[in-house]
């Protein structure tokens, strides 16, 4: 059985480290803004068992016009269960959030490698690459809801 649910932002290293920061310290899986109120986190479990993970940041990017936007940060699924539709599960559980609330707009950095798979489910690029340090290329995506 499949169930997502909103959980503690320490509860989200237990996948972001493996699998967003494999060979870092367990404090690079601190990200800016994870205990503020207006922040979400949801694991997906599987049997019990926490598979992925992703946050859901109040965050506004000045490139967009809308005034209520949302950013995703650290979606990550355990290298085991990923291409089994977790993560495609967990990003329309964060539309479904964002809609519920008056969201206007999603947005991201994705890492260059995830590009197809957010291109399939309507997300758009803008800009060009750039990168992250000491994480890699990425590329500002975004979807109107």
């Amino acid at each position: 059985m499949t169930i997502i649910k909103e959980i503690p932002s320490k509860e989200t290293h237990i996948v972001r480290h493996p699998v967003l920061r494999k060979g870092k310290t367990i404090e690079s899986c601190l990200f800016e803004g994870d205990d503020l109120d207006s922040t979400h986190h949801f694991g997906l479990y599987v049997d019990k068992n926490l598979t992925g993970i992703i946050s859901l940041f109040k965050q506004t990017n000045a490139i967009f016009a809308e005034k209520n936007q949302a950013q995703i940060r650290g979606m990550a699924i355990l290298e085991n269960n990923q291409k089994k539709g977790y993560g495609e599960a967990l990003v329309r559980h964060c539309e479904n959030y964002c809609k519920e609330h008056f969201t206007d707009l999603i947005w991201f950095n994705a890492r260059t490698a995830a590009v197809g798979f957010y291109k399939k489910m309507d997300y758009q690029i803008l800009g060009e690459p750039f990168d992250i340090k000491d994480v890699g290329e990425h590329y500002l995506m975004y979807k109107k809801l």
